[in-house]
């Protein structure tokens, strides 16, 4: 998954960002309100952690603007305000969840989770495909009721796959989903871990599609 970050606090920024690091999640993180409202449209984020107070721009500002412009990424409001009608006026506003500072990470990363399954339209914490099936928070996986032995970015792009079946995925949004703004990335990093889950799943599990992309393909 993909999140972008606004909050102005470097502690409490740094510190959601190297938690959802860990637990398999990319981020891109933005302290400015400006900066942060135009990377929305910059990239496919799969959900946006949104404080309120931030410099330039007031995250409601922010919020109520990318409505208007039909971005309909789910955002989760993270924030210290915690009087009801600044929960309400933030719903109202477009926000898919609210959270109160001072939180429990586990929550954050539970609730991310759970905003992203239903946005794609999976209402269960399981995927399953076949013979093959994904614990999205436990972040684990089995095949045939056997454990699958994945790499924390092995399972992120499965993970993706299965949320996005019969759509061409290009190395671009791969590296997208996998990787932040401040990350490296070797040339040959994608083909890799593809070759990999084919390799762990099966060579039809996921079919390259020559000039476009890759797509998943035959269920185990």
């Amino acid at each position: 998954m993909l999140i972008l970050l606004l909050e102005d606090d470097s502690l409490i920024g740094d510190g959601i960002q190297r938690g959802l690091k860990k637990s398999g999640m990319s981020v891109d993180w933005f302290r400015s309100g400006k900066e942060g409202y135009l990377a929305l449209s910059s990239a496919d984020y799969d959900a946006v952690i949104l404080d309120l107070g931030l410099p330039e721009m007031d995250g409601m500002d922010i919020l109520s603007a990318w409505r208007k412009e039909g971005l309909t990424t789910p955002v989760l409001i993270l924030t210290a305000r915690d009087a009801l009608p600044d929960r309400l006026s933030g719903l109202n506003a477009g926000a898919d969840d609210y959270l109160i500072k001072p939180f429990s990470l586990d929550e954050v990363v539970a609730r991310l989770q759970a905003l992203v399954r239903r946005s794609r339209g999976f209402a269960q914490a399981s995927l399953d495909y076949g013979a093959l099936s994904l614990q999205m928070e436990q972040r684990t996986a089995t095949l045939h009721g056997q454990p699958l032995d994945l790499t924390a970015r092995e399972y992120t792009l499965l993970e993706l796959f299965l949320m996005n079946r019969q759509r061409i995925l290009t190395r671009a949004q791969i590296e997208d989903k996998l990787y932040g703004w401040s990350d490296e990335i070797e040339s040959n990093a994608i083909e890799v871990y593809i070759h990999h889950l084919r390799k762990k799943i099966g060579n039809k599990f996921i079919i390259t599609k020559r000039g476009l992309g890759y797509l998943l393909g035959d269920a185990p």
